[in-house]
């Protein structure tokens, strides 16, 4: 009962997943990035091993599609998975078993793939890519999560309520520079996940001038931040 967005921003280089689902703690087990590569987002019956190997292939110089491939060639279970894979470049690639779970879809745009299962309406994904493309002047961690959010809203959302969701970017430093998570709410996991995007984007880059020039950055007023 998942539902994600998996993106690439040429202009700043930056690539993400944004993901919502029925379970506990999305964020630990389905979105994976890493910074100059590519994106992953693994659902449905998940393994989260999936994301780094697909990750460490295309570090090696495979495209998103012969990346994934490799991997789901080699997978025990490849029936119970679903993964959704951007590269540097844009290039998309979709993985679906035989055991995706309930009414599942995927739509493809440019830089950009959407894919869920157990989905209360097929048109989901492609009203997500339609979000992502149409918010092109957006920085990428907003353009995710706006598709994330016309997906519940205007898609038909998933059989069943969402409880968790996440938000992970990178840019060109070696880890995200963003990771926001929402590991449980009985209310709406995506609506906690937007209060969370709109307090830290104002202090994102405050936070990467902290880890390059320490000297440079400002302070939030913390006892002994000075």
């Amino acid at each position: 009962m998942t539902f994600s967005i998996t993106g690439h921003c040429p202009r700043t280089g930056q690539i993400g997943v944004a993901i919502t689902t029925s379970s506990i703690a999305v964020g630990s087990r389905c979105p994976w990035v890493r910074s100059g590569k590519g994106a992953v987002a693994t659902q449905n019956v998940t393994r989260p091993s999936i994301g780094n190997d697909i990750l460490d292939l295309i570090e090696k110089g495979h495209d998103a599609n012969t990346a994934l491939e490799s991997v789901m060639a080699v997978e025990k279970h490849p029936e119970y998975r679903q993964v959704a894979v951007v590269d540097r470049n844009g290039n998309c690639a979709l993985f679906s078993g035989g055991n995706t779970l309930g009414r599942h879809a995927t739509a493809t745009g440019i830089g950009c793939i959407a894919a869920g299962n157990l989905l209360a309406n097929e048109k989901l994904p492609s009203v997500m890519i339609s979000s992502f493309e149409s918010n092109s002047n957006c920085e990428l961690p907003e353009r995710l999560l706006c598709a994330l959010e016309s997906g519940l809203n205007e898609g038909g959302g998933e059989a069943g309520p969402v409880h968790s969701s996440a938000l992970l970017v990178a840019g060109d430093l070696p880890w995200p520079i963003v990771d926001l998570r929402v590991d449980w709410s009985d209310n709406c996991p995506v609506a906690g996940l937007r209060e969370l995007w709109d307090a830290y984007a104002p202090q994102m880059q405050d936070f990467t001038n902290r880890a390059i020039n320490p000297a440079m950055a400002p302070s939030y007023g913390v006892p002994g931040d000075e």
